[in-house]
């Protein structure tokens, strides 16, 4: 698996995307944010994925909540998960 390679101004711009999405950021910080996006590719990417997680979550109800997985599925993916780690290696 390749590890992703962001510049410095990029890992900056992810750290604080979910403050500047909810709109707590001064407002410089927000423009100079909104400046980089803009002309970004990866950044655009990222805020697009997270705009899209975070709207995800607000239609999520909580009354949907699955039952707990049988042993049966709980077996399967550990064995899925362990096999994907060895794999790795």
């Amino acid at each position: 698996m390749s590890e992703h390679r962001h510049p410095p101004e990029c890992k900056k711009i992810f750290a604080l995307l979910s403050q500047y999405l909810d709109l707590e950021l001064p407002a410089d910080d927000c423009r100079a944010i909104a400046a980089h996006i803009k002309d970004c590719p990866p950044c655009i990417e990222f805020t697009e994925s997270l705009k899209k997680a975070v709207d995800l979550c607000r239609e999520y109800s909580t009354s949907e909540v699955p039952s707990p997985l049988s042993a049966e599925a709980r077996s399967e993916l550990e064995a899925a998960y362990s096999k994907m780690l060895q794999s790795r290696k």
